[in-house]
């Protein structure tokens, strides 16, 4: 009888710690990310410390942004490991949606995100974005003379001295794609037509654009928030221009946390619900000088909200497939 006991003690402290020890491992949730890991780390540090899960994340190179961690979880798909995929842009993650491999999830912290950035069934949900600016040189441009739009890029006022980076990568790829669905595929490709016989500068990448502006090379150059940030805070002499805000509106492009078909469900809803707080947004936006969307949140210094602006109407999934369909013409226009 005591054998018995004993055994049947035994199994019990036995079920007892396998039950722990497969708590213990499930206590974690997993985040691919193409936001820069010196902006995001702090924000899942601080998940950590306050829900108890232990964040196993894995970053975009800067050789692959936006695409290497995107083919990952594609690559995965028979047998996900990623929990929820934080994108730095709202374009490419619908290629995940498209494709089956998210488990949306409406968070309650997404009520405070206008409409036109996210999904109504929680399949995405977009945070503190980018903007696509002109980032003009003070020195080389007067006051009264500061470009307004987009088009002015192909200007003969500015033949020469204007710079864009290479429309085949990166936000430019994106920004190109939304003027193709607001002008038609016609008129963006005669533009960009315009800006090679212009004497554009073709960059090999926004922060290019950004030393070209700064040091004076070119008048003024089509870049992305933080590059303008990185500018301004280099004392460069560099001014902000929001384009088109008395026309079809300034490109934003949120960043976007996307709930993936992972192992970990309970604990990636926790992380998606922690990513769209308000907290979380005020230090993406403090850190990386993000465009707040939720009017919660404070625009960093000289910044301003996303409802301050006029924002050009994008249909994102459309953008995505307009994106794939301009690759070829946009290889032969750069000359690849």
């Amino acid at each position: 009888m005591i054998r018995r006991r004993m055994a049947f003690l035994v199994l019990a402290l036995l079920a007892a710690s396998t039950a722990v020890s497969c708590r213990s491992r499930a206590r974690e949730v997993v985040v691919y990310l193409s936001i820069d890991q010196v902006f995001t780390e702090p924000i899942l540090r601080d998940f950590e410390r306050r829900s108890g899960v232990k964040v196993r994340a894995v970053f975009d190179t800067e050789e692959t942004k936006s695409t290497g961690v995107l083919n990952r979880i594609v690559a995965e798909a028979a047998n996900p490991q990623a929990d929820v995929f934080w994108s730095g842009d709202p374009v490419r993650p619908l290629l995940l949606v498209k494709r089956g491999l998210v488990r949306p999830y409406a968070s309650p912290n997404a009520a405070a995100v206008p409409p036109g950035f996210k999904a109504a069934d929680g399949s995405w949900t977009g945070g503190a974005a980018r903007a696509r600016l002109l980032l003009v040189n003070t020195n080389r441009v007067k006051p009264d003379e500061r470009p307004r739009s987009i088009r002015e890029l192909a200007s003969p006022r500015w033949r020469g001295q204007t710079a864009i980076a290479n429309p085949l990568f990166g936000t430019t790829t994106m920004h190109v794609a939304a003027l193709a669905n607001a002008w038609g595929e016609d008129a963006l490709k005669a533009f960009l037509v315009q800006l090679k016989a212009n004497g554009c500068r073709i960059a090999s990448s926004n922060g290019e654009v950004k030393r070209l502006v700064a040091s004076g090379e070119v008048a003024f150059g089509l870049a992305d928030t933080d590059d303008a940030a990185e500018a301004l805070r280099e004392g460069a002499p560099v001014e902000v221009v929001y384009p088109d805000q008395d026309g079809m509106g300034t490109l934003l492009m949120p960043t976007v946390v996307v709930p993936l078909r992972g192992p970990h469900p309970e604990e990636a809803r926790r992380l998606v619900d922690h990513l769209l707080s308000t907290a979380a947004e005020q230090e993406l936006v403090d850190a990386a000088s993000h465009i707040p969307l939720r009017a919660d949140v404070n625009p960093p210094l000289g910044g301003k909200r996303a409802s301050e602006l006029r924002a050009m109407p994008v249909d994102y999934s459309r953008v995505a497939d307009t994106m794939e369909r301009l690759q070829p013409w946009l290889r032969e226009w750069a000359g690849l």
